[in-house]
């Protein structure tokens, strides 16, 4: 195999169809890394993705013969949304195969670009392994994501903007790795330029096929990959790319999808763009380098690589993305069940902001409350645990729980056979520390609190949710304090829901 890449990559066709993506300073970032932080935005191109520069440098040499009789892909959907517009470009047929698991949106994108999308499979190399099927079936060429020097050499092009775009030293290059087209590509030409510009690849915890294959010496096929980034999900990363990244690749840093999502969120709010799993995976692994080496005054590029989002993930991003920023610490902790006892707990965590809390009545002399709170970083969280412990109270640190996180969180309460009298309200408290104590210190003590739950998702205000036992003989002084209270608020006790599930 020819190794000269710089021709292949200086001579490579993709402005055509793809622009030079600009190098864009995040000063966000860089202030809070204290590092020069530059995104190269592949999220905007026309695809929303890096892909097309590939695809197209291998579609546009074939022959006049061979592109009549059409093209086929396999892709988990940014290589296809490349090969679907480089065929309509160039007049001709395109098929993709696509993993079912693929997000709907890619679908429809490929379609909206001419393509004929078939979904086959759980997973990429599925896909892939049907694609060489039909190739044969239908006599068309295929267009491989990956593992095909014109393939490498298009997505170098992007390597080759970097170093002319920033013309000082630059310290390192984060780049995603799936299959390894995109690494093998920048780190050919930016190595044979300027060598001591280090490499570092990126994948996620449970698909780093390049990481294991580096580290065994050959290529490494894993049994199973997530799919949370699915634009990387690639159970064996491709020859070509393989040998190159055994050349240029100075490091793979592996995140999670924590760490994913708290990328995503700090490119959004550097740039106002919401980045896919995978085009974000470099901004996360480029944080990690920083924590982990302690760098600073460098300049670190990351290559924001596609932004093909679906709109049903903001919510989970959001959701993990406080988590993976360590912003966010999640506690057990078991009080006693008696008046007064979560009013002395709020002040065992002093005045620090909520971002969940739930409990539900079931034991007559200890509950469990689940409580979510801000925190700087992972030294806080000790001092708060310390803190909750040292008011007597037996508490667990469920932040790095996964089944806490994804499950357990949503799941809190339930019937109590103790819940008499339980009235259920729905109020709107303000965002705020103390909004919480206030309300505890304004309640009659002898009312039992026997319910509460409380997410904080973003806005002004927090919608709580509160079971109340108050006697019958009682309901006018609980009138009372609903009027003096101050917060907007709604009666749910006749409620069909609460009836059904927690009454």
């Amino acid at each position: 195999m020819n190794d000269d890449y710089l021709e292949k990559i200086l001579k490579a066709r993709v402005y055509e169809i793809a622009r030079e993506s600009p190098l864009e300073y995040a000063h966000r970032l860089s202030s809070r890394l204290t590092n020069h932080v530059y995104l190269k935005r592949e999220d905007m191109q026309s695809v929303f993705s890096f892909k097309l520069r590939g695809a197209f440098n291998r579609m546009v040499q074939l022959s006049p013969e061979a592109l009549s009789r059409g093209v086929i892909a396999a892709s988990a959907g940014n290589h296809a949304q490349g090969v679907a517009l480089s065929a309509h470009h160039l007049g001709t047929k395109a098929v993709i195969v696509m993993p079912v698991t693929t997000p709907e949106l890619k679908v429809r994108a490929v379609k909206a670009r001419g393509g004929e999308a078939v979904l086959y499979g759980n997973t990429y190399d599925e896909a892939y392994a049907h694609a060489l099927v039909l190739a044969q079936e239908l006599e068309m060429t295929l267009i491989h994501p990956f593992d095909d020097p014109d393939v490498i050499a298009g997505q170098g092009t992007i390597g080759m903007e970097i170093l002319r775009q920033h013309e000082k030293p630059i310290h390192a290059i984060f780049v995603a790795i799936g299959g390894g087209g995109l690494i093998a590509g920048v780190g050919a030409y930016v190595k044979r330029l300027h060598p001591e510009v280090r490499i570092i690849g990126v994948e996620p915890v449970d698909s780093d096929a390049m990481r294991q294959s580096l580290a065994a010496g050959q290529r490494v096929r894993l049994e199973q990959i997530g799919l949370f980034a699915d634009g990387v999900a690639v159970q064996q990363v491709g020859k070509e790319t393989f040998r190159l990244c055994q050349k240029y690749v100075d490091d793979i840093i592996l995140v999670d999808t924590d760490d994913t999502c708290a990328a995503i969120k700090d490119v959004f709010e550097d740039t106002r763009s919401i980045l896919e799993p995978a085009g974000a995976l470099a901004v996360a692994g480029m944080k990690a380098y920083v924590e982990r080496t302690g760098l600073q005054r460098e300049t670190l590029v990351a290559i924001a690589c596609g932004a093909n989002m679906n709109f049903d993930r903001l919510r989970f991003v959001a959701e993990r993305a406080e988590l993976g920023e360590r912003r966010e610490a999640i506690f057990a902790v078991r009080i006693p069940e008696e008046p007064g006892s979560l009013q002395r707990f709020c002040e065992s965590i002093g005045h620090r902001n909520l971002t969940e809390f739930n409990y539900r009545i079931s034991c007559q002399s200890y509950a469990y409350i689940f409580v979510g709170l801000q925190v700087q970083d992972q030294n806080d969280a000790r001092c708060i645990l310390e803190g909750i412990e040292r008011y007597g109270y037996e508490a667990y640190d469920l932040t790095d729980d996964e089944l806490t996180k994804i499950h357990l969180r949503h799941m809190v309460g339930g019937r109590s056979q103790l819940a008499e009298h339980e009235l259920l309200y729905r109020f709107a408290f303000p965002e705020h520390p103390r909004a919480l104590e206030r309300f505890l210190k304004c309640m009659h003590r002898a009312w039992n609190i026997s319910l509460f739950h409380y997410r904080n998702h973003g806005a002004d205000y927090g919608q709580v949710l509160v079971g109340m036992q108050v006697p019958p003989s009682e309901m006018r002084e609980w009138e009372g304090f609903l009027a003096t209270l101050g917060y907007q608020y709604w009666n749910e006790t006749q409620n069909p829901a609460y009836r059904l599930f927690l009454g």
